[in-house]
């Protein structure tokens, strides 16, 4: 959802933000753009190795530690995103806020 709205991607990801107001075609043309893709996916692969990293680590600390590190981490990546200033902010918080839903599913 953030990544249509008109004040984020005038922000972020301006080349984006001209190509979706020139764009009539579909969102296909619209959001073709690497770094709008790796905002977006950066999530999704941090969730899915923290999962993997954290069973061992609940396995062996149990699953209290695991969930407050990963509440931690969630913490850390809502601010990092709330207060981000440039891509590779946005980017570092997508991937805490993944690594805590990883380590949340435990």
């Amino acid at each position: 959802g953030v990544t249509s709205m008109d004040d984020f991607l005038e922000e972020f990801f301006p080349a984006v933000y001209r190509q979706k107001k020139h764009a009539h075609e579909n969102n296909y043309c619209k959001y073709d753009n690497q770094g709008l893709a790796a905002f977006t996916s950066s999530l999704y692969i941090a969730g899915l190795v923290a999962s993997l990293i954290a069973s061992p680590i609940t396995r062996k600390y149990g699953r209290r530690a695991s969930i407050i590190g990963g509440g931690i981490s969630f913490l850390i990546g809502s601010a990092l995103n709330a207060s981000a200033v440039n891509l590779a902010m946005l980017i570092l918080g997508r991937v805490m806020l993944g690594i805590g839903i990883g380590f949340g599913n435990q």
